[in-house]
């Protein structure tokens, strides 16, 4: 080990001991901060990737599939003939992905603001929790504000993008709008952008060494 990377890990063992239970004699500050750090890290990297062009579609985890009213993945069920397309129904997808990002924009500066904000009470379990912990934590102390926040974002990149492939397959599905579709895309939008985040965490989590960060570094660098 290199005498940098020893005084990193060393200098995150004392906070990290810091923090333990029965050390009462020093602030037990250094779980928080980490917790805090670690969210704000995960997040940036989830929403820096879903951000850029196709970052929804091109993504293994976020990626939102077509509503089950127009057959979802597999294009099961009686549907339209316009909605039977593989050509048309990949467009589609691509358009829903991209009004996702317009959503997405406006997710970003609440879950950056609720982790600033949010109160820690356990601290050291979501340390010693799993690979996603502190997200399932975040994530429940939001609640649906998240969804909540993107539905409008997500109704104007509808109308914005190529509204005639949209208006089409809307047209298409009996009883089913604009308003109807914008809600489905954020509920699976609001799960995307959270399986990213978790998908940072444990990323994280996995090799803190990749951060730089020297309280991440010495907190998680010592449960490995």
């Amino acid at each position: 080990m290199t005498t940098n990377r020893r005084q990193i890990l060393l200098s995150g063992a004392a906070l990290f001991a810091l923090a333990l239970p029965g050390c009462q004699s020093m602030p037990t500050f250094s779980l928080t901060e980490a917790i805090r750090r670690l969210l704000t890290l995960a997040s940036q990297n989830a929403f820096a990737l879903l951000l850029q062009p196709g970052g929804f579609y091109d993504s293994s985890v976020a990626r939102i599939s077509l509503p089950d009213r127009f057959g979802g993945e597999r294009g099961a069920g009686i549907l339209s003939v316009v909605l039977q397309s593989r050509q048309f129904r990949d467009r589609l997808q691509r358009q829903l992905n991209r009004a996702a990002e317009k959503g997405a924009e406006r997710a970003a500066p609440l879950v950056a603001d609720a982790v600033r904000n949010i109160s820690i009470e356990d601290a050291d379990a979501l340390v010693r929790g799993g690979p996603q912990a502190a997200t399932a934590f975040l994530r429940g102390k939001m609640g649906p504000a998240l969804l909540e926040s993107m539905v409008p974002g997500i109704s104007d990149g509808l109308r914005l993008f190529d509204d005639q492939v949209i208006g089409q397959a809307v047209r298409s599905v009996t009883g089913f709008d604009i308003a109807a579709l914008a809600q489905d895309i954020s509920r699976k939008a609001d799960d995307s952008i959270w399986a990213a985040i978790g998908l940072e965490e444990s990323a994280i989590r996995a090799d803190p060494q990749k951060t730089n960060d020297p309280l991440l570094m010495g907190v998680f660098g010592l449960l490995k």
